[in-house]
């Protein structure tokens, strides 16, 4: 690894449809086409990290996850080895959703997959949400720990979907586990709560000062995928992906805008150790 490589990283972030998956025929058919197109992109220009949203094996719906036994994974599974011929054919980390299947218990996974195709983290959800479109209490349990990975010398971790409305989440990964970089993929259905899911990323970006990348799938009823900066102001806003379509984007993570934020805007430096001491 090289200096340069740890000032700046690359991502490819795949804001892609999902289409009906009910069976694994559909589903295997689905990850295919999923592959081929991110296949294109890479052979335009390549990337050091490729991204994918949650739960992007299979649709959202009740009507998939009556169908988890059929669906489901371990980390042994065809999902994992397609995603890691892809990783390691464009030397390249994929992030990536499926339902996970371990010891009779379905999990909404994250996985990370380096370029020597070595899974990197597992990460299962820890908040699981069931209101508004989500009716994920019923099929799946919490996840039980964090999880950061490596790449080009930043510190990424995945966080899925509900994950981000919860701040201690994101303040612990940033100040226990110095995460440069939060991945939180998710498939937000434009319900009662999609409007707010954007002030949510952007909030959890500026308190901690890092690098957020918000990604949905594509749909008419998903899209508007978010890539959130350490600060953001009428000179460097959001980056906005597609309303509705398939939009896969190349974005840059960059070490000097992380410390410049810090260095400018200093309140991550300026909390104090314990607030419950001062009297009510």
């Amino acid at each position: 690894m090289n200096s340069s490589s740890l000032e700046t990283c690359t991502l490819l972030a795949c804001q892609v449809t999902i289409p009906t998956v009910r069976n694994a025929g559909q589903k295997f058919n689905h990850i295919d086409s999923m592959i081929e197109k991110i296949s294109v992109s890479l052979g335009q220009r390549p990337a050091q990290l490729v991204v994918l949203p949650e739960l992007a094996t299979i649709e959202y719906s009740r009507d998939a996850f009556d169908q988890l036994a059929g669906l489901a994974e371990n980390l042994d599974g065809p999902s994992v080895e397609r995603m890691r011929g892809l990783a390691t054919r464009y030397r390249t980390t994929v992030v990536f959703g499926m339902p996970r299947c371990s010891q009779g218990q379905y999990f909404i996974s994250q996985l990370a997959i380096g370029c020597d195709g070595e899974i990197l983290t597992c990460y299962d959800k820890l908040h699981i949400c069931q209101y508004g479109a989500s009716i994920e209490k019923e099929f799946f349990h919490p996840g039980q720990s964090l999880s950061v990975f490596s790449v080009a010398g930043f510190r990424f971790a995945p966080i899925i979907c509900y994950d981000i409305r919860i701040p201690e989440l994101s303040r612990s990964l940033t100040l226990e586990k110095e995460v440069d970089c939060i991945l939180h993929c998710g498939a937000y259905y434009r319900d009662e709560s999609f409007a707010s899911w954007h002030s949510f990323a952007i909030t959890r970006a500026m308190e901690n000062q890092l690098y957020l990348l918000s990604l949905n799938r594509a749909g008419e009823q998903y899209g508007d995928s978010l890539f959130c900066l350490p600060w953001m102001d009428e000179n460097q806003p959001e980056v906005h992906f597609s309303t509705h379509d398939e939009d896969f984007r190349y974005l840059q993570i960059e070490r000097s805008s992380i410390d410049e934020a810090r260095e400018n805007y200093t309140f991550l430096k300026d909390r104090l150790s314990d607030y419950s001491r001062f009297p009510q």
